[in-house]
């Protein structure tokens, strides 16, 4: 597992009148403090990567259909440098992701339908600086191939 990377088993709870589902708490482990929370969505077979973030850590979940989440550690000074790591979540498996700042991410939606994503980031966003840093999401020099 990528260096600060935690994975959160998720679980659903039904009852006759639907389903509750907890995301994140502020007494998880690993929650260190609230910036926003922004959905985003990935219709079947497209990808949204790759970029990352100077300043925040972001909380990736799926609420509907199904992403491919990879993440690719490009910190110099990480122990697990050059290390790929990648879930598929979804309903089925439900599971919250935490992507340390300055760890390259980004997703597939791998269903038939729209993948919706929940963000849960530590910072708010700011369209006069966003804190991101892009690469194409198949050029570049991140040993993962999305076409499988």
């Amino acid at each position: 597992m990528i260096q600060g990377v935690h994975v959160k088993k998720l679980k659903i709870i039904p009852d006759d009148r639907g389903r509750l589902m907890e995301i994140m708490r502020s007494d998880d482990p690993f929650f260190k403090k609230f910036g926003q929370v922004y959905m985003t969505t990935a219709k079947p077979g497209v990808v949204k990567a790759w970029h990352y973030h100077k300043k925040q850590d972001d909380h990736f979940t799926c609420i509907s259909g199904k992403m491919k989440l990879a993440l690719y550690d490009a910190r110099p000074d990480s122990p697990t440098y050059k290390e790929v790591n990648d879930f598929v979540v979804s309903l089925e498996d439900p599971m919250l992701i935490v992507i340390p700042k300055e760890v390259y991410h980004g997703f597939k939606c791998v269903s038939d339908v729209e993948a919706v994503v929940i963000n849960t980031p530590t910072e708010t966003y700011d369209p006069k600086n966003p804190d991101e840093y892009r690469l194409d999401a198949f050029d570049n020099e991140i040993p993962y191939d999305w076409r499988r």
